[in-house]
């Protein structure tokens, strides 16, 4: 079975979010990083060369594949900043419905700028995917 190829690494966060451009979205990275490492008491490490990652998360599939991913993590992209959520999403509709402008993928969540969320939901929405992560 192929081994997963997003792991923990040494790379400095700060380093990673120092590089994030516009400065907008740096901003926002920082921020972030900031309002998760607070909601989960754990420091944020680098998960590739792209992820800042909080935790850890087993997972295994019906297809029996499993692996390690970050409980909670996010990634500055180009187009919208990712969010990395290991829950079911669909369970906590309650708390999207009140998060502000997104978009949602399976288990994750884009936001374009994070002056367009409700921050306290945001912290919310983080605890409760660290709580059921």
């Amino acid at each position: 079975m192929a081994e997963n190829k997003t792991k923990p690494t040494e790379a400095s966060v700060a380093d990673f979010l120092e590089g994030v451009v516009p400065a907008a979205r740096r901003n926002d990275a920082q921020r972030i990083c900031h309002l998760i490492a607070k909601v989960t008491c754990q420091p944020p490490v680098m998960w590739g060369s792209s992820i800042v990652g909080f935790g850890i998360h087993h997972y295994r599939y019906a297809s029996g594949r499993e692996g390690d991913i970050c409980r909670v993590g996010f990634s500055p992209r180009k187009a919208a900043t990712v969010l990395y959520l290991s829950c079911d999403l669909d369970r906590h509709r309650p708390i999207l419905d009140r998060l502000g402008k997104h978009e949602r993928g399976v288990g994750c969540l884009y936001i374009k700028r994070l002056e367009d969320l409700d921050l306290q939901v945001l912290e919310e929405l983080v605890a409760t995917a660290w709580r059921d992560g």
